[in-house]
């Protein structure tokens, strides 16, 4: 028996790869962390599979329940939101079934910051203005980053700057991110891209913090900042707040990244 380590893309259930969904309906267990997937997404599993949210388990709770399960001689599935490759403790838990013997693959999923960019619409490399994309975090409550990749130091390449978990620090991070980048540079925020009550917030760096902190977002969500994400020909753009997303407000934001709030209809 082979552990798979299994990209659940960005929470969709029809965002997964055929190979994910076969190896869901192999599982006799599947850990998954319940905050960042839709229902559906489980529902490939077989009807008699054990089913564990790990949301409120440490790193070793994770490994004993996968190294218990692998010895008991049972088919097993680690859901990791997005793509196993980014942000997923990947490394700490292959590490340690290395450790103790119980092979394992990984079946690769469609990241969180390339479903963001579908419901933006967007390129992130477009031609003549940006050829490269950063795929960064800030540092908060999680490990220390290597010095060399402060923010600044990537933001002076003038690379399209795509944040992960780090949706709380947004203010902080646009002031920083201003003297390279300029208070006009254009920056949208997608919370649980790809799932019904998505968060779609466009604005500038001079305005986005504003607008994510009447949204309410803490979390799920990808902050991408960049002269690629300008629109040809300017024009308004829509704010989406789906229901349930967020806060209960949803607005439109004009070509100058101002914000209009207004309650949703219906």
């Amino acid at each position: 028996m082979t552990v798979r380590f299994v990209g659940a893309g960005p929470g969709a259930a029809d965002l997964l790869t055929l190979r994910a969904a076969a190896a869901l309906r192999e599982a006799d267990v599947c850990l998954y962390a319940g905050t960042y997937l839709d229902d559906g997404v489980l529902e490939h599993c077989r009807p008699d599979a054990r089913l564990v949210d790990t949301q409120h388990l440490d790193l070793e709770g994770i490994i004993a329940e996968i190294v218990a399960a692998h010895g008991a001689g049972l088919e097993v599935v680690r859901l990791c939101s997005g793509d196993p490759s980014l942000y997923s403790a990947l490394a700490e838990q292959t590490r340690r079934l290395d450790a103790v013997g119980v092979p394992w693959e990984v079946v690769p999923g469609v990241p969180a910051y390339a479903a963001a960019a579908a419901e933006l619409g967007v390129e992130l490399t477009v031609p003549e203005v940006v050829q490269s994309v950063v795929l960064t975090r800030v540092q908060a409550r999680s490990t220390e980053m290597p010095s060399p990749e402060a923010l600044e130091n990537f933001a002076a390449t003038g690379a399209t700057l795509v944040l992960h978990l780090a949706i709380t620090r947004i203010r902080a991070l646009a002031e920083r991110l201003v003297p390279t980048h300029g208070a006009d540079c254009p920056v949208a925020v997608v919370a649980n891209a790809s799932r019904p009550h998505r968060v779609e917030l466009r604005g500038t760096l001079a305005d986005i913090a504003d607008s994510v902190e009447v949204a309410g977002l803490r979390q799920a969500a990808v902050i991408l900042v960049g002269r690629a994400l300008v629109r040809p020909g300017g024009g308004v753009v829509a704010v989406r707040v789906e229901p349930g997303a967020g806060g209960e407000e949803a607005g439109l934001i004009g070509s100058s990244g101002s914000t209009k709030l207004a309650r949703p209809t219906g």
